[in-house]
């Protein structure tokens, strides 16, 4: 009896102590804190806006590189290996996060509506955005690299605008947090360039962009 007592103690410490060991998963997110501020691209273009009506937008899920599509962090290590960190992940799954991300920086710097998911207004223009991650790659320590493009539709008149942008964003630090703040930037400065798009747009001008 004593023996089987022993065992069972035994067992149920050895169980405790890789409890303990486990790494807890952290949880990251690439809205920004705070509202953004914008461009000096984007504010010279603003100035030709007019000054007065609500602006409504309407961001798509935001379509990525299959690999990317999930909750884990994915880092590249070499030229021919990534990394799918299981212990990092984004608070949804990474095409959730950057759409939302993307889609609360637009509507901060426009003073925006988003209607994606209702409420979409009577007799007043909606601009339809539709954004494509065609690459990212991101390496602890040294660099995210990211290209976007993007299409802008106003749906009252058809008019749209297609852009493309490459981002390069330096990461500071070994870790995965310098990684989540330099995909942040990346992101902000996409978000400033479909906001200048749309500002462009609303203008009655044939967008911002020069890609």
């Amino acid at each position: 009896m004593q023996r089987r007592f022993t065992l069972l103690s035994a067992a149920m410490l050895t169980l405790a102590l890789a409890a303990c060991s486990t790494a807890p998963t952290r949880f990251y997110t690439l809205a920004a804190s705070g509202a953004s501020s914008p461009s000096p691209a984007m504010v010279k273009t603003s100035a030709a806006a007019p000054a007065s009506g609500q602006t409504f937008i309407e961001v798509l899920p935001v379509s990525v590189p299959e690999r990317l599509a999930r909750p884990q962090i994915v880092v590249r290590t070499d030229d021919t290996r990534v990394d799918i960190l299981e212990q990092d992940r984004w608070s949804a799954p990474f095409n959730n996060e950057l759409r939302d991300a993307l889609a609360g920086g637009i509507a901060n710097r426009l003073g925006a509506v988003d209607v994606t998911r209702g409420g979409r207004p009577a007799n007043q223009p909606v601009y339809r955005i539709v954004v494509e991650l065609r690459q990212l790659d991101a390496v602890k320590g040294g660099k995210v690299d990211a290209s976007f493009g993007w299409t802008v539709t106003r749906s009252d008149n058809s008019t749209s605008s297609v852009c493309r942008l490459a981002v390069v964003e330096p990461v500071s630090g070994a870790g995965i947090d310098g990684v989540v703040q330099g995909m942040q930037r990346a992101v902000a400065n996409v978000a400033d360039a479909i906001s200048a798009d749309v500002t462009a747009l609303r203008a009655g001008q044939g967008g911002a962009c020069s890609s």
